[in-house]
C-alpha cells in the first residue's frame, strides 16, 4: 500500500515540477495567437475551453490501454508501477506534451507532417503510411473491444454483430461532423464515468486495506508464469504502452492543438492528461495486483478465463463499487475505447487532408476521404481480436519511438536540451527492436539474440544521430 500511495504522489509531483520544465524548455507563449483563432473553420479549426479540451484529449488517448494493458502488465509484479510511473513522467508526458506543442506552433498539422518538417521527405511518407495505417487499426480495435462488452452487457440478440454495427455507425457520424458537435457535447459525460471508476477503484484499494504488494528488492523479479517466454524486458514495456508512454497520443495531440486558445494551456492538457492517464493505470494494476489476494491469484484467475482483462474489470467493479458502481465503471471502460475510436478515424481523414491538401469545410470532401477509411477499417474488423490488439501494441510503440526521434531533432534545431527526449528515444528503441525479434508475433529469435539485436539497433540510432548533429553544426560554422 505505501508503494501505492508513494507512486501517486510522484505522478502528480511530476506534473507540477518535471511539467513545468518541459514547459519552460519548449518557451509556452501566453500571447502567441493559436491556430484555432487564426485558422479558425467551424470543422476542426474551433476554440474550446481548455478543461473541455483536457477531458476530450484524456478520453483520445485512454482508449483500452491504461486499463486492459495496466491489468496484463500487473501479471510481472510491482515492476509495473516503476514503468508506469516513470515513464509516464519521464517518457509520455514529455512525448505528448512536445507533439501537440509543436503541432501547435505550426497550424496544428499532423504528425507526419511534422517528421516531415523536421526529418525530410523520406521519413515523413513512410510516417503518412505508418501512421495512417495504425490510424485505422485503432479504429478497427476499438470498435471490437466495446462491442465485445457491450454483448456481454445486453441481452443474447444484441450481439458482438449488432453492436460493432451501432459503434460504426457513430464512429462516421464522429468523424464527419464539426468536433464541437457529438466530441464536444458527449466527452465530459464519459470522461466523468472514467475518472468515477479510477477514484473509485482507488478510494476502494485504500479502504479494504488491500494487498498491494511492495516494491522491495525480492518483488523486483518477473512473477510472469512463463517468464522465459516473456521476459520483463521488452514484454511488460510493450503490455503497459497507454498507461506509460504511446505513439498513438502523437496522433492524437494535434487534434486538440487545432482548439487550444492559449499555448500556457498546453502543459494542463497534453502533459496533465497523459499523467491523468498514468493514475488510471497505476490504480488498475494495483487492483489487480491485490483484489485476487496477490499476483499469481491474478495469474490464476486470468488463466482460467482465457486471459480476458474485461473479466478482471468486471470482477473488481461488481465487487468493490456495487451495482451501480459496477455500471458506472464498466460505462467508462467501454467509453475509453469508443472515445478513442472515433478519434482514431478523425484522425486519419486530418491525415490524409494534410497530406493532399483537401479542404475538409465541405461535408463532400470529408466524404470523399472518410469512406475508403471506414471500408479498410470494416475488413480489418473482420481479423481476430487478439492477433489486431498484439499488432497494434507493438506498432503503436514504433510510434512513439519514432515520435521522440523527431522532437529530439527539431531540440536540436531549436538549440535546446534534447537529452530530454533523446534518452526516451534510445530506451524505447531497444525495447521495439528487442521486441520484434524475440516476440512470439515477430522473429521468435531466443532473448539473448533479441538483446543483442536490440542493442545494435540502438547504437546505430545513436550514431546516425550524432552523426548528422555532427554535420548540421558543421554546416552553419
Amino acid at each position: 500500500m505505501i508503494t501505492f500511495l508513494i507512486a501517486i504522489v510522484i505522478l502528480v509531483g511530476g506534473y507540477f515540477i518535471y511539467g513545468s520544465l518541459m514547459e519552460r524548455i519548449f518557451g509556452a507563449d501566453k500571447n502567441r495567437q493559436t491556430p484555432a483563432y487564426t485558422l479558425q473553420d467551424g470543422v476542426d479549426y474551433v476554440p474550446m475551453g481548455w478543461s473541455k479540451i483536457f477531458l476530450i484529449q484524456f478520453l483520445n488517448i485512454a482508449g483500452l490501454g491504461p486499463i486492459f494493458g495496466a491489468i496484463m502488465g500487473a501479471v510481472y509484479g510491482p515492476s509495473a508501477f516503476l514503468w508506469i510511473v516513470f515513464g509516464t513522467i519521464f517518457g509520455g508526458a514529455v512525448h505528448d506534451y512536445f507533439s501537440g506543442m509543436m503541432s501547435l506552433r505550426n497550424n496544428g498539422i499532423s504528425l507526419p507532417e511534422l517528421a516531415g518538417k523536421y526529418m525530410g521527405t523520406a521519413f515523413k511518407q513512410f510516417m503518412r503510411i505508418f501512421t495512417l495505417f495504425l490510424m485505422v487499426l485503432v479504429g478497427a480495435v476499438f470498435i471490437a473491444g466495446p462491442a465485445g462488452l457491450l454483448a456481454k452487457l445486453t441481452p443474447e440478440y444484441l450481439d458482438f454483430t449488432f453492436w460493432a454495427i451501432v459503434v460504426f455507425i457513430y464512429y462516421v457520424l464522429a468523424t464527419l461532423l464539426p468536433i464541437d458537435k457529438i466530441i464536444g457535447k458527449i466527452y465530459p459525460v464519459f470522461g466523468f464515468a472514467l475518472l468515477f471508476m479510477a477514484v473509485g477503484i482507488a478510494g476502494s484499494i485504500i479502504y479494504y486495506c488491500a494487498p498491494v504488494p511492495e516494491i522491495i528488492p525480492a518483488n523486483l523479479v518477473n512473477m510472469h508464469p512463463s517468464p522465459d517466454k516473456y521476459p520483463i524486458f521488452p514484454m511488460m514495456f510493450i503490455s503497459i504502452a497507454c498507461g506509460a508512454i504511446s505513439g498513438f497520443h502523437a496522433t492524437q495531440s494535434p487534434l486538440m492543438a487545432r482548439c487550444l486558445k492559449n499555448e500556457k494551456l498546453g502543459r494542463r492538457v497534453f502533459y496533465g492528461a497523459m499523467v491523468a492517464e498514468g493514475l488510471v493505470a497505476l490504480i488498475w494494476a494495483a487492483a489487480a495486483m491485490s483484489f485476487f489476494g496477490s499476483v499469481g491469484g491474478l495469474q490464476l484467475f486470468l488463466a482460467e478465463n482465457g486471459n480476458n482483462a474485461a473479466v478482471v474489470v468486471d470482477k473488481i467493479t461488481e465487487s468493490w463499487l456495487g451495482k451501480v458502481g459496477g455500471f458506472l465503471a464498466i460505462l467508462g471502460v467501454i467509453a475509453a475505447p469508443i472515445t478513442s475510436g472515433d478519434t482514431a478515424f478523425r484522425s486519419a481523414r486530418l491525415i490524409v487532408a494534410d497530406f493532399i491538401k483537401f479542404d475538409q469545410k465541405p461535408l463532400k470532401n470529408r466524404l470523399y476521404i472518410s469512406i475508403p477509411l471506414f471500408i479498410v477499417g470494416f475488413i480489418l474488423l473482420q481479423v481476430n481480436f487478439d492477433v489486431l490488439w498484439r499488432y497494434f501494441a507493438w506498432a503503436n510503440q514504433m510510434l512513439a519511438t519514432a515520435t521522440l526521434w523527431v522532437i529530439t531533432v527539431y531540440l536540436v534545431g531549436e538549440k535546446k536540451c534534447f537529452w530530454i527526449t533523446l534518452l526516451p528515444a534510445m530506451f524505447m528503441t531497444m525495447v521495439v527492436s528487442t521486441y520484434i525479434l524475440i516476440a512470439p508475433e515477430g522473429f521468435q529469435f531466443s532473448n539473448t539474440v533479441g538483446y543483442i539485436g536490440g542493442g545494435i539497433c540502438t547504437l546505430l540510432s545513436l550514431i546516425l544521430f550524432f552523426s548528422w548533429k555532427y554535420k548540421k553544426n558543421n554546416l552553419k560554422i
